[in-house]
């Protein structure tokens, strides 16, 4: 099933503040890893509780408004959707990434979301190469031309789940988005089990 929800920008502002407050001093030592585990331990929580339950799967293929506004351009101009396909051609790279982001175990949960980000990354730029030769035809380009602009869109990919998949965020996108959701630092974690 794809879906979108927005989530409302005062809770997005509102939840990051919170999320900084609570992980300043944790963050001294190593920002990223220490506020990145400071989550993990909070849905680590969540995922411990007796009425905690894991949502059904559900995606939006690639997070952000990528296949949507993909989606949205191929239904507004025919040629870029004879060309290029009225779905991203690395969506199934992200309907991957979304089935670890939506488990989202918090054991382990710093590697492993590391190791589904990488395998995002990598998906996505092996999706290039492998469909170089055909695309470069479609589009009258070099192959190592498509095989460039994959690679970089696997790189601006990889960076945006980096700064913002991590756990315990009201993002749909989140790390373990088919629990309920959790804050770091509060020990009541809100219902939720929404996801993208």
């Amino acid at each position: 099933m794809i879906r979108a929800r927005p989530v409302p920008v005062p809770l997005r502002i509102l939840t990051a503040a919170l999320f900084m407050a609570v992980a300043t001093e944790a963050a001294a030592a190593d920002p990223v890893n220490a506020l990145e585990a400071r989550a993990m331990t909070a849905l680590a929580a969540v995922q411990a509780r007796a009425d905690a339950r894991l949502a059904p799967f559900a995606t939006d293929g690639c997070s952000g408004g990528l296949s949507a506004g993909w989606a949205v351009l191929a239904g507004r101009l025919p040629a870029f959707e004879r060309t290029l396909g009225g779905r991203p051609p690395w969506e199934a790279c992200c309907v991957v990434h979304d089935l670890a982001y939506w488990r989202g175990p918090a054991r382990d949960g710093v590697a492993r979301r590391l190791e589904a980000d990488r395998g995002l990354q990598a998906c996505v730029a092996d999706t290039g190469r492998a469909r170089a030769a055909e695309l470069a035809r479609r589009l009258d380009v070099p192959p190592e031309q498509v095989r460039v602009a994959f690679e970089l869109a696997a790189e601006v990919m990889y960076a945006a789940v980096r700064l913002g998949g991590g756990p315990c965020t009201p993002f749909p996108w989140r790390w373990g988005y088919g629990w309920p959701e959790c804050t770091p630092g509060l020990d009541r974690p809100r219902d939720g089990g929404d996801g993208p």
